[in-house]
């Protein structure tokens, strides 16, 4: 499990996230955090406390933004157009890899290779006393709290869901 923890992408979110707050440290698990729902039961608490970290992108635009939504929740991107004035398309698998420095199941809410346009955040996601985000690895993650969150990443809280 040591191994997890020294992973290049592992380091750079654990890195950034010490220089927000040291008290903050990762969770390596024994079994995979790729979905909010197998985060949710490795680390036995309720989906919702899981935080998704979704790409959303303007076709013909080399931009990104961010959604940070509670576990149990689904991006309305009818909603998520709306607010930002333009539509938008979940990205892919390689696109999301190419913006963030990341694969799909281990994307962190910070330190990506590439800045989001915009970060939005649930407010659902403050239902919850801790909500906890991948680390950069479908096997790592990190709990902070809603206040933490939207300091760390001075994102924009909105109503994006469905």
């Amino acid at each position: 499990m040591d191994n997890l923890l020294e992973k290049k992408t592992v380091r750079t979110v654990i890195d950034y996230l010490q220089n927000f707050d040291p008290n903050l440290s990762l969770i390596p698990l024994d079994t995979t955090a790729r979905t909010a729902k197998d985060a949710a039961q490795s680390l036995n608490v309720e989906v919702g406390a899981i935080v998704k970290s979704l790409v959303f992108k303007p076709s013909n635009k080399n931009l990104y933004y961010l959604c940070l939504v509670s576990g149990d929740k689904f991006v309305s991107l009818k909603k998520l157009s709306l607010n930002i004035n333009e539509d938008v398309e979940k990205a892919s698998a390689n696109e999301v890899k190419s913006q963030t420095g990341y694969s799909i199941g281990g994307v962190p809410p910070v330190a990506h290779i590439t800045t989001p346009a915009q970060i939005f955040i649930d407010l659902n996601l403050k239902r919850f006393e801790k909500i906890y985000a991948a680390a950069g690895h479908p096997y790592v993650v990190f709990g902070i709290t809603f206040e933490q969150i939207c300091q760390i990443t001075n994102g924009n809280i909105i109503d994006f869901v469905e």
